[in-house]
């Protein structure tokens, strides 16, 4: 392992990792490519803005193992960005959620066509299995990332989870089978993204489990932020459109709980992740203080 040094609190965290993930995306997404009218369509989306919670994450769990963001590891966690947006697009589009209003802009099909939409998401999806399979590091962290990508934006994770909530669109679920829909749809690629970073960090199997156990609890959550926000929101604040789902019929939280319940059950779902992570630092090797921070993004403002 590589050191990293000075830790870095939650505040220039982000701003030094988002800025390099952003450079990193814009740099090397315009030579991705053969044909510029794709490529354009693909980093539109790309380059619309976003928290760039995903790769962020990855990046979290490399520091609170004391391990370096070499230019090699950055480039495995930024190719989940690829993925993420790729989702993005697809469900924005006329078949799937029918949004006209993504990050703040108009969305991709809005801008470019259906088709040329489509083929973007396309583009971003398999681009990220190239730049994880490239990245210079060990062949045997590129197959664990490769695999477990693979697993949490398929059949078995986010591309499950898409199904079930169009199949069950007007039709109540419990909320048993809501966890089950939003741990595919939303908590897979976050789980992801923080069992990456163990990955890259060497993580043993009990820190693994760990990591595991946060982050279906950090997905669980956002998506809960997610549905309250909706209801809550703002257009401007959330970059989206809000105040969609119930009048879509979607299955969500406040649907199911109401407005107080879902805070309830956002905030039960916020120390199920705290409590992973003192199994995390329970060997009092690990500061887990960064990744603690990141669930400061559930606080409810008064």
């Amino acid at each position: 392992m590589t050191l990293m040094g000075t830790k870095l609190n939650f505040d220039e965290f982000i701003d030094q990792y988002r800025d390099q993930i952003n450079t990193f995306l814009e740099t090397n997404l315009s030579k991705s490519g053969s044909d510029q009218g794709l490529v354009s369509a693909m980093a539109y989306s790309v380059n619309a803005g976003g928290k760039r919670l995903r790769p962020l994450l990855t990046l979290a769990v490399l520091q609170t193992f004391d391990v370096a963001v070499t230019p090699a590891r950055l480039q495995a966690a930024t190719a989940l960005e690829l993925l993420h947006t790729y989702s993005l697009i697809h469900d924005d589009l006329p078949a799937m959620d029918n949004d006209n209003l993504r990050r703040g802009k108009p969305t991709n099909h809005v801008k470019f066509g259906a088709g040329m939409a489509t083929l973007a998401g396309d583009g971003l999806l398999t681009l990220a299995f190239e730049w994880i399979a490239s990245a210079k590091l060990p062949v045997i962290q590129r197959m664990e990332l490769i695999q477990g990508i693979s697993h949490a934006a398929g059949p078995a994770g986010m591309v499950a989870g898409q199904a079930m909530d169009i199949q069950n669109t007007r039709h109540k679920l419990s909320y048993t089978a809501l966890k089950q829909l939003h741990a595919g749809k939303t908590g897979a690629l976050i789980q992801y993204a923080v069992t990456a970073g163990g990955i890259l960090s060497g993580a043993n199997a009990a820190e693994m489990a760990a990591l595991a156990a946060y982050g279906a609890a950090y997905g669980l959550a956002f998506q809960i932020y997610d549905d309250l926000m909706d209801v809550i929101g703002d257009t401007q604040a959330m970059g989206k459109l809000v105040h969609k789902d119930a009048g879509e019929q979607k299955n969500t939280y406040p649907g199911l709980f109401g407005v107080a319940g879902t805070i309830e059950k956002l905030q039960a779902t916020v120390v199920e992740a705290q409590e992973a992570l003192k199994a995390l630092d329970s060997n009092n090797r690990l500061d887990a203080s960064l990744l603690v921070s990141f669930l400061e993004y559930f606080k409810i403002k008064e």
